[in-house]
């Protein structure tokens, strides 16, 4: 009962607070950074400013009395939030497991300190499993969550579970991807080793009929006479997202040129989208290099983030950047890479940009310049000069992570030792006062 006294005085303190606080015209400006927005062209210095969660104005110069806070962002850039459409984060007690396992991780803690807002789950999930997910992992997450519901029912287990082409139904599964479209962005089939084509068939045929894009894993497709030229003429449609696309596991390369192989130039020319999708095993410098230089380069920038990928090379979203900055794309290249495109890809055009009037998810990027070494999945390292380090994320208008606190006001000019600063129409980190201790008698 004291409990509940306690949050209710703290509420009351909160809201008068806030009631004696001028209204102003924006509740958050970013102000004097280097704003980068592909989907508006935009890559100048200049302010944004945020209102009621969305994006209220991005201009040259925006007065600081407009705001209730204002944060110096300058020296740094500002980008819409990431959007990572490849990641593993249906975390759970199943040994070796993707779905409701521990190759899962949860997304706050390895999305929000590198400014990614948004994030798609590559297929942990399959119907059978997805209500779980979504009631334990995405409804909990600070993080956007969306996700690929796996053609398997049983979604991304270990052992025979992915193999069984039984539990690849077409009607139960597009049944929940209709219930949860735009929640479910896609349908996703992965790590199949058999020679049938009944995985990609079937996925296919879900993504027709609810209306939403298939992203493909390959698996093991150089073991059993399956080819990327068959898998993007009969089953890939223009949309649909090939993933892993520097890994050469499964022939993208050619072995002459070093450069795309035929069936990857033809399926960009049909329309498919190639992903990047980092993970432990699937993006090697002898690829990409050469790769890119032939100018093949990715649509998306994807990690394949799950546990043993981020404890090895690939390491988290930044550092995927980062190797694209090292391989000579430009920073607006590879913003938008991580950003408008990737978005467009999962047909959630309402993120990935700084439009008036867009959901404020915002990162603030720093720029270090230096020597850095950067490591494959074959634990090969390429050397680098920048690297990108995020200061500051902002998800749905409130701050969610600052580094270096730079929305923060110091510690000896707040009007009470009491009070925490911050304010909830732009502050998602603030905590109430602490309970005031009983006075012993």
């Amino acid at each position: 009962m004291h409990l509940i006294t306690h949050r209710l005085l703290l509420l009351c303190l909160a809201s008068i607070a806030m009631a004696q606080t001028p209204e102003r015209e924006y509740d958050l400006l970013l102000k004097g950074g280097h704003v980068i927005d592909g989907k508006n062209g935009i890559n100048a210095v200049g302010d944004v400013a945020v209102k009621d969660g969305k994006i209220a104005a991005v201009g040259g110069k925006i007065a600081a009395a407009k705001a209730l806070k204002t944060v110096d962002v300058s020296g740094l850039y500002v980008t819409p939030g990431l959007v990572d459409i490849h990641v593993h984060v249906f975390q759970g007690p199943v040994r070796n497991s993707y779905a409701n396992g521990d190759n899962g991780l949860f997304p706050d803690g390895y999305c929000l300190r590198n400014g990614v807002t948004t994030v798609v789950d590559a297929g942990s999930a399959g119907w059978r499993n997805f209500d779980d997910f979504k009631a334990r992992i995405i409804d909990a997450a600070k993080t956007r969550v969306l996700s690929f519901l796996n053609i398997v029912g049983n979604g991304m287990g270990s052992g025979t579970i992915e193999q069984n082409v039984d539990d690849m139904e077409v009607a139960p599964t597009a049944e929940m991807a209709a219930k949860h479209k735009g929640l479910i962005v896609g349908i996703k089939s992965a790590h199949f080793s058999g020679a049938s084509w009944a995985p990609y068939e079937r996925a296919a045929a879900v993504g027709k009929q609810v209306g939403i894009p298939v992203m493909i894993d390959f698996g093991s497709a150089t073991r059993n006479n399956r080819t990327l030229k068959e898998l993007f003429e009969k089953y890939l449609r223009a949309g649909d997202i090939y993933t892993h696309m520097y890994s050469g596991l499964r022939l993208e390369q050619d072995p002459v040129t070093r450069g795309p192989a035929a069936a990857m130039l033809e399926g960009r020319k049909k329309g498919i989208f190639f992903d990047v999708g980092h993970g432990g095993t699937s993006f090697a410098w002898a690829v990409a290099v050469p790769m890119m230089k032939a100018g093949f380069l990715p649509d998306s920038i994807s990690t394949d983030l799950h546990r043993s990928s981020a404890g090895a090379g690939m390491k988290d979203m930044l550092n995927v950047l980062d190797k694209f900055l090292a391989m000579g794309m430009p920073l607006d290249q590879v913003i938008v890479r991580s950003t408008w495109n990737p978005a467009k890809e999962i047909r959630r055009e309402d993120l990935g940009h700084l439009s008036v009037g867009a959901i404020a998810d915002i990162a603030v990027l720093r720029m270090d310049k230096g020597k850095f070494g950067f490591v494959d999945a074959a634990t090969s390292r390429l050397d680098g000069a920048k690297k990108l380090t995020c200061e500051l994320t902002v998800r749905g208008g409130k701050v969610l992570y600052d580094l270096n606190g730079i929305s923060r006001e110091a510690w000896d000019k707040l009007p009470a030792p009491a009070w925490r600063g911050g304010d909830a129409r732009w502050d998602g980190l603030a905590l109430p006062p602490p309970p005031q201790r009983k006075k012993t008698q």
